[in-house]
């Protein structure tokens, strides 16, 4: 999510922490997601330090049926490289909708959106994403 392993490393340990800690005094909240929700949090505040890239055009195509097969073509690192330069929550939608761990409710709540704009974070980015795809994987020519 941040596109530097080192601060996402000291994220996690701190978060891990301070879960522990409200462990140790019986605090921990009820809700199912709260650890995720927290991190991701914790995320985007370091995020918001950084310098932030412009917002630009990204092309966009439109699914082909192909698309599998193109993904698995890639490494993992491509996918999350592509996916961790995404702006939040797009950046959010995405991960959580690859990782493929998660229902549409479950994201619903860790990205804290609603259902209307998290269909639309999930289409635009998939066509940018096929976009992408197509420019780094060209289709084989029938023959």
């Amino acid at each position: 999510m941040l596109g530097d392993a080192r601060k996402a490393q000291e994220i996690f340990q701190t978060t891990l922490r301070e879960a522990a800690l409200r462990a140790a005094h019986g605090e921990l909240p009820k809700e199912p997601f709260w650890l995720f929700r927290d991190a991701r949090w914790r995320c985007l505040e370091a995020s918001e330090t950084d310098l932030q890239a412009e917002p630009l055009e990204i092309d966009e195509h439109d699914i082909v049926p192909e698309a599998p097969s193109q993904i698995e073509q890639l490494e993992p690192a491509q996918l999350a490289i592509w996916i961790s330069s995404a702006p939040d929550p797009q950046r959010t939608a995405l991960t959580l909708f690859y990782l493929d761990e998660f229902d549409y409710r479950e994201i619903l709540d860790l990205a804290e959106l609603k259902l209307s704009e998290l269909s639309r974070l999930l289409a635009v980015g998939r066509r940018q994403f096929q976009a992408w795809l197509d420019a780094m994987l060209p289709k084989k020519p029938n023959v």
